[in-house]
């Protein structure tokens, strides 16, 4: 049962990223991440066919999925940023390939199990979010996951300039700017990946300040 600070701060969230969108349309450009381009070429090799990705936003990293070939069911919390996905999509002829789905990652994912061949989610699992909706969370993904299904996720961890600092909400989440962050220290990575393989944990950096992060890549083992 989520708790009622935590839905609290959740919606505050969802309200922040609603107006940020909607004020800065393509905030983060229309280039994909890097940890997108890296995960196209894991889900490439191990054969996937669907990508789900979590916490699409404007979708910079869906539309990628989709030009690469991929059928991308694309989720976010923020109506704003599915809006401007979908429009992206239709305008780059790739309506066909990309299906946007209202989500918020502290519900269950309204896929089938078994159904989605790959997942990617950048720093979607590090927003404000406790360590039990973070297990929730990638137990879903679990679930949906085919047989030897790819996982990429990339998360801030306690390395960061930012983590212990700004506005403390419990849980080793700080809030800077209006953005919360749930800060991943090492033990939090491995708990997660109980019962995938976990095949890497890979550091880089990202952005100005620059923000410290983990992608991480764990799969679904073939005999479940």
């Amino acid at each position: 049962m989520r708790k009622p600070g935590n839905d609290r701060l959740g919606e505050t969230q969802r309200r922040h990223w609603q107006q940020t969108y909607t004020a800065h349309p393509d905030m983060y450009g229309t280039a994909p991440s890097a940890p997108a381009t890296h995960a196209a070429e894991l889900f490439r090799s191990a054969g996937a066919r669907t990508v789900l990705e979590l916490g699409a936003g404007q979708g910079r990293d869906s539309l990628f999925f989709a030009r690469s070939g991929f059928d991308v069911a694309a989720t976010d919390f923020s109506p704003a940023g599915l809006e401007q996905l979908t429009a992206h999509a239709a305008e780059s002829g790739l309506t066909g390939r990309v299906t946007t789905l209202l989500h918020d990652v502290r519900n269950p994912l309204p896929l089938p199990d078994d159904s989605i061949d790959a997942a990617f989610a950048h720093m979607l699992l590090c927003m404000a979010l406790s360590t039990e909706e973070i297990h929730s969370a990638v137990a879903e993904v679990r679930r949906v996951l085919r047989p030897g299904g790819t996982f990429v996720y990339t998360v801030r961890h306690t390395g960061d300039a930012h983590y212990s600092t700004g506005i403390p909400r419990g849980d080793d989440i700080y809030e800077h700017g209006g953005f919360a962050v749930h800060f991943f220290g090492r033990a939090l990575v491995e708990d997660l990946a109980t019962g995938w393989d976990l095949r890497e944990i890979h550091p880089f950096d990202e952005g100005d300040l620059p923000r410290r992060l983990w992608c991480v890549t764990q799969t679904v083992p073939w005999n479940t």
